[in-house]
């Protein structure tokens, strides 16, 4: 039942109005000044206040002001005789949800209050989200008991509460995004943004304008002015994730941004200033790339004020068994199965395999293996590890083209679909594994 107090100096009001909020099945409770409305509403914590603008001891907006100082989410309606501008633009400033006017329209205030209560139900649903997905990516939810994963999770706790740059290392499907959103969600600008950038993913051209926002006609394409990823950030994180994909001339301009904290549209003339705190991530060897004159020192110290290395599965086989409990409740979870007992030989060999997928590669197996097993627990059949079977030695013979396209399809797999990378790591050039991509039909 919804709890309804009204603050009104006029008897014959307050009795007109616990009527009609009775019959609507509403708790109802009335006073006749401010301060045993101040007094009631600290005690009550009501959903929904109906207040008036004049009582006898204090204003109305006085109320509302110290109401909302203590209780922000506080939903008040402002009610009067007096239907002037000043006081109707004051009570909106001091935070009233609504202003209805003397006579009260009943249909009207039943509209407001409906209205108040779904806004309610759905901010302590967003609420609810934003508290979950905080949960998700506490330190104490990264799955590991390792050395190398126990210095991981000091770092995250060293860092978490400072605006330092991160920059955080470690190979496909270890988890870095995951590192980075628990930073972010155990920082005080938890609240704040939490914003993911794919720098493989996104052509130079376009990633620029993915950062900074462009003005209207600042290209060809440009038919409005939007904001960029700094801008959206806010004083949360923009995390660029496989930061060694981008170009030079990029690479540049987010030194200038780290260094200034200011930055400028695509086409635009205007200096905006940003306070995200940036979380860089690659898989690469960024001091290979400098050594080759593919990434700046400069801007590799910039985002390296902490640095985070995430051991490789491989590394850790002795976190397999918390990660296998974790991922398979997960699993189970989504896909509404219950396979959970997992024989010894069956984790002995999940400790066994080399992972080159890490993490993800860990997840995935466990998946099919959840979406093939007959009954409740996970066969070795069940698993696509490797085996003697599998090895290119014993392999079947198979044309060239078909080890190519195979081969191909790994790379692009192992490096999140980044064609860059992918050249790189194959020897071929950007426009050979565009035709190879398009004639295999491969995925990326």
């Amino acid at each position: 039942m919804k709890s309804i107090l009204i603050i009104d100096d006029d008897a014959l009001i307050r009795k007109t109005l616990i009527t009609h909020l009775n019959r609507r099945g509403c708790e109802t409770r009335a006073v006749e000044d401010g301060e045993s409305g101040l007094e009631a509403f600290f005690a009550g914590n009501p959903d929904l206040v109906l207040l008036d603008v004049r009582l006898p001891d204090l204003d109305g907006l006085e109320v509302l002001r110290r109401i909302r100082d203590k209780s922000p989410r506080a939903v008040v309606v402002v009610m009067t005789a007096f239907d002037d501008m000043k006081t109707t633009v004051e009570a909106v400033k001091g935070g009233a949800f609504e202003y209805l006017v003397k006579p009260l329209d009943f249909v009207a205030l039943d509209l407001t209050i409906d209205k108040a209560f779904k806004v309610k139900a759905l901010e302590e649903k967003i609420d609810y989200l934003v508290s979950e997905k905080q949960k998700e990516y506490l330190i104490d939810n990264i799955i590991g008991s390792s050395p190398g994963m126990r210095d991981v999770f000091k770092l995250i706790g060293s860092v978490a509460g400072t605006r330092a740059n991160v920059l955080i290392q470690g190979e496909s499907g270890t988890g870095k995004e995951l590192v980075a959103k628990a930073i972010h969600y155990n920082s005080p600008w938890r609240e704040e943004p939490f914003i993911v950038i794919n720098c493989s993913a996104i052509q130079d051209t376009l990633l620029e304008s993915e950062l900074f926002g462009h003005v209207k006609g600042a290209f060809t394409d440009a038919v409005n002015e939007t904001k960029g990823k700094f801008e959206i950030a806010g004083k949360g994180t923009l995390f660029l994730d496989e930061i060694g994909d981008v170009s030079s001339n990029l690479q540049s301009k987010l030194l200038r941004v780290i260094e200034t904290r200011d930055f400028m549209k695509v086409g635009g003339e205007k200096t905006m200033k940003t306070d995200a705190r940036i979380i860089a991530a690659t898989n690469q060897n960024l001091r290979a790339q400098i050594d080759s004159g593919r990434f700046r020192e400069d801007l590799y110290y910039r985002l390296k004020v902490v640095e985070i290395k995430i051991p490789a599965l491989r590394e850790r086989t002795e976190d397999i068994p918390d990660l296998v409990a974790y991922l398979l409740e997960k699993t189970n979870r989504e896909l509404r199965k219950n396979v959970r007992k997992i024989p010894p030989e069956v984790m002995a060999a999940l400790q066994e395999n080399s992972w080159r997928g890490n993490v993800r590669e860990l997840e995935n197996a466990l998946i099919r293996a959840v979406i093939l097993a007959k009954g409740d627990v996970i066969l070795l059949e069940n698993l696509p590890l490797e085996s003697e079977e599998k090895k290119p030695c014993a392999r079947e013979l198979v044309p060239l083209d078909e080890v190519e396209k195979e081969y191909i399809q790994y790379v692009l797999t192992a490096v999140k679909g980044s064609k860059i990378r992918a050249s790189e790591i194959l020897g071929i050039s950007r426009p050979t594994l565009d035709k190879k991509i398009k004639d295999y039909q491969l995925t990326t």
